[in-house]
């Protein structure tokens, strides 16, 4: 039985009010955020892909999981040549999911539950199928003609980088009714939007509004480094970008209280802090770099990976949260580690080169860990208690596999395994008719891995981070609380404190595959005994105020004594 002793910590009547005012208005700080591919995740029609009506029909699944805010992946009409961020219509669904009825019975059924929705807003770019390219491209006085950037020679903008190295030559790309060469960031069929255009500007700004009036909590902006470009610069992160941005943020702000903007920029954390401003650009920002030192140290046994990232992460304005994740949609990037690191993890977690994608890995979170429990939960337990909001990828909760033989990265988007019904209680179609077939090696396969099995057994993985959501809940200290690395005399465990407002959490994790005998001082003085907060397993302190412990592989422990700092 689960032992939540932090209810015991007593605070004043005048602090519990004033934390649940700021707990409202501040809600992404303590949130558990969950990534859904819609096209994924419930089948309702029949049709062979997900849609709305079915994620509506699993909430209660991920609410007793512990979900705070839901993040959707695109669901609006699109040719899907990149999974549907290559958008068709920025006020629509796409057929295959439903309607904007369905959406908005979907936003209902969400904050009956009192969760939160956040969609994610494609702002850098359109798919070449969208009427106002197709508009641009075909006369040159055509008012979108100037939603789009084009140009006579490919010699433009030379200093910026190509994203995607493995598919793309270059960011401009040839249009032969258009007689111009138009620029993208990403895939050629998504040309990038104009953002010198005040047009272009205000456009996005209603795109907002639609979905805010629909009751979305918020959006999840895609590659916001790129709105800009200027001849000179690598055409990211630009002044003009950040000035575009907190217009947005105003919006939002003075029409849209409690709303949220998270930003998505792959970039180190110093060229993220500015995308934070003074608390008046983005909330909540992806910590990007922090993710593959995460597994570098589980690999490595040793720690040092993530204290340096750390120690490399700026101060953020009170008011904004970092966003951790393990794993998502996309490959694990290797874009911020140096070219030995690189190839080292490409070594140790994607052997066969069908494992790897661009500068990263498209492999899950389970195979990547070899399927290895202890070591799953042990990162998860990072995942929770280092600084940042946590964000949980459909379908990791159990432990799905993937599929390597697949194009792009849709290994890692394959059918929600519920049970072992046909296509995995995914779809009643006849399985050639999915938009993906169900993983179905020996290991990953739904006989052996899914939500029904799972939740009958109280040793899963599932179970076991169904609670940790639920210590974690218990308590501000995660979100909101101070962070401090604790002495443990070996770099093969990562040991900290997090504190907020009196209450002290100590988090213990053993990143070997053998056991570890380690001593904490713990320097404030203690009641002579920490309690595990999972288990109520009392571990004595000594009166030197050290704390010993003999971890097992890949242990973790999430230890109270009640004794702020």
């Amino acid at each position: 039985m689960r032992v939540l002793l932090l209810n015991l910590i007593e605070q004043t009547e005048t602090d519990s009010t004033a934390n649940n005012h700021a707990g409202e208005e501040l809600w992404y700080q303590d949130a558990i955020f969950y990534e859904v591919y819609v096209r994924a995740f419930c089948d309702s029609s029949g049709n062979g892909h997900g849609d709305l009506k079915g994620l509506a029909s699993k909430l209660d699944y991920l609410n007793d999981l512990g979900i705070d805010c839901l993040w959707l992946m695109p669901f609006y009409p699109s040719p899907l040549n990149d999974d549907g961020y290559d958008i068709a219509d920025f006020y629509n669904i796409h057929p295959d999911y439903g309607s904007l009825d369905d959406f908005q019975g979907l936003v209902a059924e969400i904050h009956a539950r009192g969760m939160r929705i956040i969609t994610d807003l494609v702002l850098n770019h359109t798919s070449d199928q969208h009427p106002w390219f197709q508009a641009a491209r075909s006369s040159r006085n055509s008012p979108y003609r100037n939603y789009y950037v084009w140009s006579d020679t490919k010699e433009k903008y030379k200093e910026a980088r190509i994203i995607f190295v493995d598919t793309e030559e270059s960011n401009w790309s040839w249009d032969e009714q258009a007689g111009q060469y138009y620029w993208h960031r990403f895939f050629s069929s998504q040309p990038d939007l104009n953002y010198d255009n005040p047009a272009v500007q205000d456009e996005m700004i209603k795109v907002m509004k639609f979905w805010l009036d629909l009751g979305v909590d918020g959006f999840r902006a895609d590659a916001v480094p790129y709105l800009f470009e200027r001849e000179g610069t690598n055409c990211e992160n630009l002044p003009e970008t950040h000035a575009y941005l907190r217009r947005l943020r105003r919006f939002m702000d003075e029409n849209y209280p409690g709303r949220i903007l998270l930003c998505e920029a792959n970039q180190w954390p110093e060229d993220l802090r500015p995308y934070f401003g003074d608390g008046d650009e983005f909330h909540v920002g992806f910590h990007f770099p922090i993710m593959p030192r995460i597994f570098m140290a589980l690999r490595k046994e040793n720690v040092s990976p993530i204290e340096w990232i750390i120690e490399r992460t700026p101060v953020i304005p009170d008011s904004c949260q970092w966003c951790i994740f393990l794993r998502n949609h996309d490959e694990l990037t290797l874009e911020m580690v140096t070219e030995e690191e690189r190839h080292w993890m490409w070594q140790e977690y994607a052997p066969e080169p069908r494992m790897r994608l661009n500068l990263g890995i498209r492999r899950r979170l389970a195979p990547l860990l070899d399927n290895n429990q202890k070591a799953i939960e042990l990162l998860n337990s990072l995942l929770f208690t280092l600084p940042g909001s946590p964000i949980i990828y459909y379908g990791d909760e159990i432990g799905m596999g993937d599929d390597i033989w697949m194009a792009d990265r849709d290994g890692v988007r394959t059918p929600m395994q519920w049970d072992t019904t046909l296509n995995a209680g995914f779809s009643e179609s006849d399985p050639e008719n999915l938009y993906s077939q169900v993983i179905e090696n020996d290991t990953y396969a739904p006989d052996q891995v899914n939500v029904a099995d799972q939740r009958k057994s109280s040793g899963s993985l599932f179970s076991n981070i169904s609670k940790m959501i639920a210590v974690r809940k218990q308590s501000p200290v995660w979100g909101r609380g101070d962070f401090r690395w604790a002495s443990t005399s070996t770099e093969q465990v990562a040991a900290y404190f997090r504190s907020y407002l009196g209450e002290r959490i100590l988090v213990v994790n053993n990143l070997s595959s053998s056991s570890q005998d380690i001593s904490i001082d713990l320097h404030t003085g203690s009641t002579g005994m920490m309690v595990d907060l999972f288990t109520g397993k009392k571990y004595p302190v000594s009166k030197r105020d050290e704390l010993r412990l003999t971890l097992e592989p890949y242990q973790y422990l999430w230890l109270t004594d009640g004794v702020g700092l």
